[in-house]
């Protein structure tokens, strides 16, 4: 087969979640160039709406799903829809996360905590339960989990520190995952970003404009990752091409986390 040939997904169904916006949707546009129909997930309705349209006018073939996946009953909620109405799944992108709060340990509320973990956790594993689940029986799947390079390392100007656990946490959920599922066809891995442009960086950058140059600065390639550079790795991990990677952490950081 054709090396380039490994990398075409027609026949496949990906939902990525948190996939309107930023590294989700460069994700979705990727699987999507391949040939996958894709389904995406967003709390936002017009930015749904705008998504969707995106993908459409490109030619591809894209279906909009609403749910705040802060929320772990709107995650078994949605993964019951996809099951019954949009079968079956053979991608599953665990985008959505993020960390919302800045506020040091010491004054974190627990209901804070738990709502960052609820984000960037629960919600991961429970479609993992329910879609990755129904891909056993298919015996093929692919399980793309969005960590963050603040797994392994805390950084400097954050505070709470529920985003670097949680992300830590889901680390290691892919990599037990992983061991536990390969004998069933279905791969595991997880992609660890360092600092990108997306919108929730572009507002902290609105509020610090200094913060920008800052955090370029301690980058070995000098800048900070556009949204398009993590589309081909993604396509890489649910594509044929990486049918021999499972439980891996891939980093894409520009070096940070060399420095």
């Amino acid at each position: 087969m054709p090396v380039l040939d490994l990398f075409r997904l027609e026949g496949k169904r990906a939902l990525i979640t948190g996939g309107t916006r930023g590294l989700g949707l460069e994700m979705a546009r990727a699987l999507a160039e391949a040939g996958a129909s894709v389904l995406l997930t967003g709390s936002n309705p017009e930015n749904l709406t705008q998504a969707e349209a995106t993908l459409r006018a490109g030619g591809h073939d894209v279906t909009s799903l609403r749910a705040d996946l802060s929320q772990p009953e709107e995650a078994e909620r949605l993964g019951a829809l996809v099951l019954r109405e949009h079968p079956p799944v053979d991608i599953l992108i665990n985008n959505v996360g993020g960390r919302r709060i800045n506020t040091p340990t010491e004054d974190l509320a627990l209901e804070d905590w738990r709502r960052i973990l609820d984000l960037n956790l629960t919600q991961a594993f429970i479609l993992t339960k329910c879609l990755g689940g129904a891909m056993i029986p298919r015996r093929w799947g692919r399980i793309i989990n969005l960590a963050s390079i603040n797994a392994f390392w805390p950084g400097k100007a954050m505070r709470g520190r529920a985003y670097e656990t949680s992300k830590g946490a889901l680390t290691m959920f892919t990599k037990a995952l992983a061991a536990d599922w390969a004998v069933h066809g279905i791969t595991v891995n997880a992609i660890a970003p360092g600092p990108f442009l997306t919108d929730a960086n572009r507002r902290w950058i609105g509020e610090r404009p200094e913060f920008e140059g800052e955090v370029a600065a301690g980058i070995p390639m000098g800048r900070w990752g556009r949204p398009a550079e993590i589309g081909p790795l993604a396509l890489y991990l649910a594509s044929e091409a990486s049918s021999f990677m499972t439980g891996s952490v891939l980093v894409l950081d520009g070096g940070k986390l060399l420095w």
